[in-house]
């Protein structure tokens, strides 16, 4: 029997988590004969098997779909755009989380870190890229480390470059998508023109800071980036808001002192271009 195309996926995802079918089947409690049986095609997974090997491989939702699929099923989790009706409630929920921030830069985002949202403070960022850069879709690590963006104004560029690139390579490893793929490519090679070493450590630091130049004085930040607890919508699953906190105080006085009970003064669009 020839191979399925289930079971092609399912080699490929599970030497992708390096993988023998000895460790999945242990993880899994099935037999790694069975696992062999089901990659070949001699065997065809139930419904519930795609999505226990999915579990186990700690797959994004998109890519369970995707196996459901290949296996004859209909997807296990919807897809919806944020402004559907479906999704009114998160996304207004998202919305207040991005403006309980201010006066701090917070920013939505989806799953190829394009620009969904960003509250009034993110502005901050926005105001400091070539306009040619925020042609939507505004891509926040694009913006970040593009030669007209905000590497002109990064201190310690070498290391937050090196992080930057650190975590898209980790999120192409688990998503294996071809889209982020090309975003590394990308930034891989800003990189390599700003003379930078794309795999640089960072020093001894409690935490790796964004430090920047701004024409008003330093500014030195910390981010986190919070996802939602139990997405079962493959959206929800890849949006994220990552939070920007002041540092030390001349910074938190200066984002005070800017953008306190200041409403946002720009839009995001949905156009998909953007400068190569």
């Amino acid at each position: 029997m020839t191979e399925t195309a289930f079971g092609g996926l399912l080699r490929e995802w599970r030497r992708r988590r390096r993988l023998t079918q000895l460790d999945l089947g242990n993880k899994a409690e099935v037999s790694a004969r069975h696992l062999s049986f089901l990659e070949t095609g001699r065997s065809r997974p139930s419904r519930d098997m795609v999505l226990h090997l999915a579990e186990q491989l700690d797959l994004p939702l998109r890519t369970r779909n995707e196996l459901l699929m290949a296996a004859g099923f209909a997807p296990g989790y919807t897809q919806h755009p944020l402004e559907a009706a479906e999704m009114g409630e998160v996304h207004r929920s998202l919305n207040r989380l991005l403006a309980a921030h201010d006066p701090f830069p917070a920013v939505l985002v989806d799953g190829q870190w394009d620009m969904i949202d960003g509250n009034a403070a993110s502005a901050l960022f926005v105001e400091l890229a070539d306009p040619a850069l925020l042609t939507p879709p505004v891509n926040v690590l694009r913006v970040s480390l593009h030669p007209r963006g905000l590497a002109r104004y990064v201190a310690d560029l070498d290391e937050y470059a090196a992080h930057l690139v650190s975590r898209l390579r980790r999120q192409v490893d688990r998503s294996a998508d071809p889209a982020l793929g090309a975003l590394l490519d990308e930034l891989v090679g800003y990189c390599r023109e700003l003379g930078l070493d794309p795999s640089a450590h960072p020093r001894n630091r409690v935490v790796l800071p964004l430090r920047l130049r701004h024409p008003d004085g330093e500014l030195t930040f910390f981010s986190t980036i919070s996802v939602l607890g139990a997405p079962l919508d493959v959206t929800l699953d890849e949006v994220a808001v990552e939070s920007f906190f002041p540092a030390d105080v001349t910074t938190a006085d200066y984002l005070h002192h800017r953008f306190a009970g200041r409403a946002r003064t720009w839009e995001p669009t949905d156009d998909k271009e953007h400068p190569g």
